[in-house]
């Protein structure tokens, strides 16, 4: 399994139970082949550089992982079909692995 870095973010008027449905569905899409949460790390809200979706602030949530290169195109899917994850990236972190 292969080292892996995600940080998305959420609008900060999402409900937390909201944000607990995200982070469940993300925790089940990376375990449910074999793969691992190693840290989740809650970076709070953050200013954006530019206006997304007529939102100038992100609710951010970083989260390292080991998983299967296979499942990261499952767990891209997952997040551009939820509403609520505005926007993400999955970094492969090669100095971890």
């Amino acid at each position: 399994m292969k080292a892996y870095e995600l940080l998305y973010f959420v609008d900060p008027a999402t409900t937390e139970e909201a944000r607990a449905g995200v982070s469940k569905r993300i925790d089940v899409a990376v375990t449910e082949n074999g793969g691992t949460i190693d840290n989740v790390e809650d970076w709070g809200k953050r200013k954006l550089a530019f206006e997304i979706d007529k939102l100038t602030e992100g609710d951010y949530t970083l989260v390292n992982f080991h998983a299967d290169p296979a499942q990261i195109a499952e767990l891209d899917r997952v997040l551009r079909i939820n509403d609520a994850v505005k926007r993400h990236m999955v970094v492969r972190r090669t100095d971890r692995d």
